[in-house]
């Protein structure tokens, strides 16, 4: 018996809270029992349907049976026993990973990577590759020149990450990044969709999109005449902790084209939506629009930014330069070894299909819950990327509690906001069992 395994399961919550906050669920994951979508308590010896996934970051479910393949097992182990720089000593496994995750993950004509631990990190480093990119082509070339009229345009309920810079961006709940000292960088109005119980837009959303724009025009007209300058724009695909908000296709070309004249860097946050979380690699994919550099994390296992060719414009652009962006562990050996392996097993079944099919079908059946109950409005979702509207945040939380009773794990997001973050590899049967468990929960 290990360390671990010795101790009880009821005196889990106990020993850490003693030493931290422990205000996590009130179960204790069993890392063995656990199975596919099932995330089985020790605690009270029950298995929950998983749509938290780990705030979205935990893609194939427990234990899937192809890691337990012996190679990968050997190779994950021979990597655990190390904790290398990978940023400054290269290993074949750090290779195997890089050419897995340029070949099948990061599409074509992005051809710089850079690796790190934390999706907020990822965020960081692609807003300073915007700012490194803005100042060079502005002239400033020497590290002592003034570069504080820089700033990241970005938009009203976005959640970018804690750290520096990203708290400056992230505004959904008050308590993420109140009291913390920000910059003050242009917030943009967000014009999210509404939908309908048949997947119809019922909000004049084009005026909303239109509004933002000239948002950006304004700002981009004052630093004409000598205010401060954009270098980039930074958006989430889908605002997810912001509340699930989805965008038109043609207000991401508007961005597209505003960050053209503005001579900005568009640069997304796919940390959530990425990694085939959409039943795309990427969910800019759904929207026929190619940024410059997007920022990833969560399901990858590994976080970092790829960028494109825009960023080449700068000859010693961040990419090229040494030490301009960087860290000790270049994320970590044995993410990539496990990352290698998830795509492995994406590609292998197919599970970017799997993925747009489970989501077809888990959005037609939460239409149907709301025509048949009325409990909840605005069903919307692309791949494991579902949401509900509630009435309040007081009806949405006790839904979220009845999901609990019904041994469902679902995540709150946004002012009344619910959202599923399903598997990629969820099976049929087991998506209707996460609606016959949503309906159960539907109503007191």
């Amino acid at each position: 018996m290990s360390v671990a395994t010795s101790i009880d399961p009821k005196q889990v919550h106990e020993i850490i809270g003693r030493h931290q906050l422990a205000d996590g669920y009130d179960m204790v994951l069993d890392l063995d029992k656990s199975h596919g979508p099932w995330l089985h308590d020790a605690g009270r010896g029950e298995d929950f349907l998983d749509c938290f996934t780990c705030f979205a970051s935990w893609p194939l479910g427990y234990n899937h049976p192809g890691l337990e393949d012996p190679d990968f097992e050997r190779e994950l182990l021979r990597a655990a026993k190390c904790n290398p720089s990978n940023a400054d000593l290269y290993s074949r496994e750090m290779a195997a990973f890089v050419e897995s995750f340029a070949s099948h993950v990061t599409p074509k004509g992005f051809d710089h990577h850079f690796w790190i631990a934390g999706g907020s990190l990822a965020v960081e480093n692609a807003i300073k590759t915007a700012f490194d990119w803005k100042a060079r082509r502005l002239g400033r070339t020497d590290f002592n020149d003034n570069v504080n009229d820089l700033v990241v345009a970005h938009f009203q309920y976005a959640f970018h990450g804690r750290s520096g810079y990203t708290m400056s961006m992230t505004n959904t709940l008050p308590d993420k990044v109140g009291l913390f000292p920000k910059f003050e960088w242009p917030r943009i109005s967000s014009p999210g969709i509404e939908y309908d119980l048949d997947g119809n837009i019922t909000n004049d959303v084009a005026s909303l999109e239109a509004k933002a724009i000239e948002e950006l025009e304004a700002f981009h007209a004052r630093s004409e005449n000598g205010g401060n300058k954009i270098a980039a724009v930074l958006i989430e695909p889908i605002q997810c902790e912001g509340g699930d908000r989805h965008f038109r296709p043609e207000f991401m070309q508007g961005l597209r084209s505003f960050c053209d004249k503005a001579d900005a860097l568009m640069c997304l946050d796919e940390v959530q939506t990425g990694f085939f979380g959409s039943g795309k690699p990427w969910m800019w994919q759904h929207h026929g629009v190619t940024p410059d550099v997007v920022a990833f994390g969560k399901k990858a296992q590994v976080c970092g930014i790829y960028a494109g060719p825009k960023v080449d414009e700068v000859k010693e652009n961040v990419f090229v330069r040494s030490s301009r962006i960087n860290s000790t562990w270049g994320s970590n050996l044995v993410d990539m070894v496990r990352s290698r392996r998830f795509i492995e097993l994406i590609v292998e079944n197919d599970y970017a299909a799997n993925t747009a099919a489970r989501g077809e079908q888990i959005l037609a059946g939460l239409r149907r819950i709301a025509k048949d109950t009325g409990a909840f409005t605005n069903p919307r979702g692309v791949g494991s990327l579902l949401a509900v509207d509630y009435a309040d945040g007081d009806e949405r939380n006790a839904a979220i509690g009845r999901c609990y009773e019904e041994r469902l794990l679902t995540l709150p997001c946004g002012p009344r906001s619910l959202r599923l973050r399903i598997p990629l590899n969820l099976t049929e049967q087991e998506a209707d069992e996460v609606l016959n468990r949503v309906e159960s929960a539907a109503k007191p």
